[in-house]
């Protein structure tokens, strides 16, 4: 018994240095990286009621834009969002694809904007269509970095010596899906006209 307890003790500390905790602390990098992208999206909705209000006073006539921003908008915060949504392929395309149509309204309502010059003169649009792109700019980088987080979590699970330790030891840890856009046009540049 003796030895046992002598060959654990000189054992264990050898183990912290074989990657034995990489993999819970590359999960956990998924899941801050996911928590920054949610909280890009969050930021945006947060944004959308006062671009709709601004918007609005501008342009009565384009309610059926407005409107779709605002049903975008109620459709993102529908969806339960909750640590469980990245084990779950299916709820991360549905909320993903809530965001794509949340971002296509945007950008519709963008286009509309620009039909009013006075609107565009607007200190409160202006401000509100600044902090807009600057959140569209920080989604992409958080999703940028949520997919580097993945991939290097499931670099690790997949090769030597991480799938021993996956296998061994963390097995419950799913292999994570990456980040994909969802528009079926999403690889081809957006066409700009100028009227």
């Amino acid at each position: 018994m003796r030895r046992f307890w002598l060959a654990l003790t000189l054992t264990l500390p050898l183990l912290g240095g074989c990657g034995v905790n990489n993999i819970p602390t590359l999960d956990e990098q998924v899941k801050a990286a996911w928590g920054q992208v949610e909280n890009q999206y969050q930021r945006r909705a947060d944004l959308v009621p006062n671009l709709v209000e601004t918007v609005k006073g501008y342009a009565t006539q384009e309610r059926e834009t407005l409107t779709a921003v605002t049903e975008a908008r109620a459709k993102v915060g529908s969806i339960q969002v909750d640590s469980k949504l990245l084990d779950d392929p299916q709820r991360l395309k549905q909320f993903e694809e809530a965001q794509s149509q949340l971002r296509g309204s945007l950008q519709r309502l963008m286009v509309v904007a620009e039909q009013y010059p006075d609107l565009k003169s607007n200190q409160n649009f202006l401000a509100l269509q600044s902090q807009l792109e600057g959140t569209e700019n920080r989604i992409a980088v958080a999703r940028r970095d949520y997919v580097a987080a993945v991939q290097q979590y499931n670099t690790e699970i997949r090769t030597f010596p991480g799938s021993i330790w996956h296998k061994l030891m963390y097995s419950s840890l799913p292999v994570r899906e990456t980040y994909q856009a969802t528009s079926d046009n999403a690889e081809k540049a957006p066409a700009v006209k100028f009227n």
